[in-house]
């Protein structure tokens, strides 16, 4: 693999568990990344993140965006649907997904990109003896 290639997947995964640990501080559920490198151009990895209601899902949001920000130095490319049940931000190299239950249940994203692997986000195990 090309020196500069593991250069950028290892940026990608940072960014990635930057977020995913900003959503998880706002309480996001079932929290997951997905390595989508080998089968999209346009981006390495998703973030899907569960919230309850609009609000957390609002918080979810912008926690992700200061956090992301704070460490990285950078702003989504692009915001679609602030608001309501789902709201995507897209930051070139991943992109995140804050679902209401309902809707993450409605796309299943995990079950159509059930042939990727999943990328360890190094997120604390949450209150379960497991």
């Amino acid at each position: 693999m090309r020196k500069d290639l593991v250069s950028e997947i290892a940026e990608s995964t940072q960014l990635l568990r930057t977020a995913a640990k900003a959503a998880d501080e706002k309480l996001g559920t079932d929290i997951i990344g997905l390595d989508v490198s080998s089968t999209l151009y346009i981006t390495d990895a998703f973030l899907i993140v569960s919230a309850d209601n609009e609000r957390q899902i609002g918080a979810v949001i912008d926690a992700i965006e200061q956090e992301v920000q704070l460490v990285h130095d950078r702003t989504p490319l692009r915001r679609e649907g602030r608001g309501g049940d789902w709201v995507l931000l897209d930051f070139g190299e991943i992109v995140v997904h804050v679902f209401s239950a309902e809707q993450r249940e409605y796309y299943a994203l995990e079950r159509l990109w059930k042939d990727v692997p999943v990328i360890d986000l190094q997120l604390p195990e949450s209150g379960s003896d497991a």
